[in-house]
């Protein structure tokens, strides 16, 4: 699916056509999620959960920030 970017007042955004919106299973108003992967951008409903975890792992990587460095080597 292609969509274009548009100007919507200082800011730049994507309209979701319904068929989009509904395939995602949200509506106006639910949040969603933007993960970068190898891949590309991944757009997700809202999981609560998952940003539990995510919060959860961005504190190890934080905390444990030179080790990562040196096993990513």
């Amino acid at each position: 699916m292609k969509l274009k970017i548009t100007a919507i007042g200082n800011s730049a955004g994507v309209v979701l056509p319904k068929e989009l919106l509904a395939r995602l299973r949200v509506e106006k108003g639910d949040e969603v999620y933007v993960i970068e992967t190898p891949d590309g951008i991944r757009l997700t409903a809202y999981d609560p959960t998952l940003a539990e975890q995510m919060a959860v792992a961005e504190q190890v990587m934080r905390k444990r920030r030179t080790l990562l460095h040196k096993l990513a080597q």
